[in-house]
């Protein structure tokens, strides 16, 4: 994991004494609903130490895991923050068995939103969490517990599930990432299900490459979730050197308080300062959108998972979550079919709307509120934080949590990288540019690897058209010395490669990039003579695909094997 997270140098054994030196430290009981004992962490630290020393590589050892007390680990129980619901599975969620295979380690689970209904952190008879930096200030839910559990300094990972904001809200809140992708990238299996269609497990951080690593590893279809998806054939694998940003206009930021509505000003202009286009669109659509989670016939899919247990009336019942639930219960068929269609043409508005763009940045709450206010005001306060986060899932759109500019005493503000599905890659390049990171981590580890020599080039005429595929820039390359480079008589002008033999050519520099296999499709079925994609042995010896040109052409062009590369010949011709 990264340098900033806790302990990185430790060893897993002395992780877990400093994350549990930390727990006692901070005093948040309410944090956690279920806190394993420190000898049987430390034992799993031990395992994970011993996996090492036989030569395993694991991705995660030793990170340590808090995870939201909706979703299985085999032994503990899960209570989805209601005493008389709790059971104990036999089977850990998929998400956390691949976390654990790559050598993490689970802290506990935590407290939240009882049924993950709610953004506030307070509906639980556990305890409202209090928010990391100002205690007489909420966490924001559902996930409460994993997000505090990650800004305390206590757990490297925090793994909770957002349905209408409930991975992106408590990030916002505390001043870390909360990385929603797209709806069944990452398994619901093992989840009590909020919203089944529109339930995503999420991941909180301190670091970007951290939240990013942990999901990659969680990602992947799952056949014991149905709903669950793989990256698409056509998946955009890289954000655009000039990205195109949508912004609300000033009318769609109504709902803020006056402090967020600066500090989402000021986010703006760092987000246009790093070179982004930024432009105003209407999102009133995908407002009202919004509307259709709690305010029609959606909501049903709550009454659908959890409604014939409350209707038992246990004693351990929120009573806010219990009448939102039991409201639900009140839709009928009709009106649920109404509703999605409404759902479908707002999908549909939405396409159109964000189309050319890619990303929407969006505020990703409205204000902090207190504790207090929460219980002076638990509906209105809680339904107008949801306000940028609510048509999200509904809306299939991805988003990426990271904070903003501060706002003027110096508090967190937290913004949200909408994508559409599946080009959450994207939202994670652009993330990484606005946090300044030195390198952006991989999300989407697929495609295939394609070698440019000429106008493909970064800062040639038609490298537009790798970035319009998402193609990802990978490296420097050179050829072996078995090419020769010739210069075409094109519109662009191009150069052509040929391999006339070792020995008979020259190393010739080109660059590296990662494209999608229906991306590489498109350019060999675009591809005009007399170019043509085929194997391109590199000086390293890796063997890849690459652009090159017909003997016949080569040999009515001009010879420029001598200059190394296109972009030298362009510099250096007369």
């Amino acid at each position: 994991m990264s340098a900033d997270s806790p302990g990185n140098s430790a060893s897993p054994t002395e992780r877990v004494r400093a994350a549990y030196r930390r727990i006692a430290e901070v005093d948040r009981p309410e944090v956690w609903i279920t806190l394993r004992p420190e000898h049987e962490v430390a034992a799993d630290a031990a395992a994970v130490e011993q996996q090492l020393a036989d030569g395993a590589s694991l991705a995660l050892a030793g990170v340590l895991l808090a995870v939201k007390d909706n979703i299985d680990v085999a032994g503990l129980p899960t209570t989805a923050a209601c005493p008389e619901f709790a059971y104990t599975p036999d089977v850990t969620a998929s998400a956390i068995e691949r976390l654990v295979a790559a050598g993490a380690i689970v802290l506990g689970k935590t407290n939240l939103d009882q049924f993950a209904t709610g953004l506030v952190g307070t509906r639980s008879p556990y305890g409202a969490v209090r928010n990391a930096h100002y205690p007489t200030l909420i966490s924001g839910g559902s996930s409460s517990g994993s997000a505090a559990a990650v800004a305390l300094g206590i757990a490297d990972i925090g793994i909770g599930t957002d349905t209408a904001g409930s991975g992106r809200i408590p990030a916002a809140l505390h001043g870390i990432i909360g990385l929603k992708a797209t709806l069944g990238i990452i398994p619901a299996h093992g989840v009590v299900p909020a919203c089944a269609d529109y339930d995503a497990v999420t991941v909180f951080a301190t670091d970007l490459a951290d939240a990013v690593t942990a999901a990659a590893i969680m990602s992947g279809p799952e056949p014991r979730d149905p709903r669950s998806r793989g990256w698409p054939a056509d998946v955009r694998l890289a954000a655009p050197q000039a990205p195109r940003i949508a912004i609300p206009r000033a009318a769609d930021l109504a709902a803020l308080s006056e402090p967020y509505r600066d500090a989402f000003t000021r986010t703006a202009a760092a987000v246009a300062a790093s070179g982004a286009k930024l432009d105003e669109i209407d999102i009133s659509g995908l407002l009202d959108a919004a509307l259709l989670l709690y305010d029609g016939a959606i909501v049903a899919e709550r009454h659908a998972s959890v409604g014939a247990f409350l209707a038992t009336a246990p004693a351990g019942a929120d009573p806010t979550v219990a009448a939102i639930i039991e409201a639900a219960g009140k839709t009928t068929g009709p009106e649920f079919a109404a509703d999605l269609d409404a759902l479908a043409r707002a999908r549909a508005a939405a396409a159109v709307l964000l189309d050319g763009f890619d990303a929407l940045l969006l505020p990703t709450t409205t204000e902090h509120p207190s504790i207090a206010a929460i219980q002076t005001d638990p509906i209105g306060i809680n339904r107008r934080l949801g306000t940028y986060t609510n048509f999200g899932n509904l809306l299939d759109l991805a988003a990426i949590a990271i904070p903003g500019q501060p706002t003027a005493d110096g508090a967190p503000f937290g913004v949200m990288l909408v994508t559409p599905a599946f080009a959450d890659q994207v939202g994670v390049d652009l993330a990484a540019r606005l946090l300044g990171a030195e390198s952006t981590p991989l999300l989407v580890e697929r495609g295939v690897e394609l070698a440019v020599f000429g106008a493909h080039l970064r800062g040639q005429p038609l490298h537009w058209q790798l970035e319009q595929i998402g193609a990802r820039f990978t490296g420097d390359i050179r050829t072996t010395d078995a090419y020769r480079l010739t210069a075409l008589a094109t519109t662009p002008p191009k150069p052509g490669l040929v391999r006339h033999g070792d020995g008979r050519g020259a190393p010739i520099a080109g660059e590296l990039f990662r494209v999608a296999e229906a991306g590489l499709g498109s350019f060999l079925a675009n591809l005009p003579a007399p170019m043509a994609l085929t194997g391109i042995e590199l000086s390293d010896g890796r063997s890849v695909i690459g652009f090159a040109c017909s003997y016949e052409a080569a040999a009515t062009a001009t010879d420029i094997t001598s200059f190394g590369g296109w972009k030298a010949y362009l510099e250096q011709r007369p």
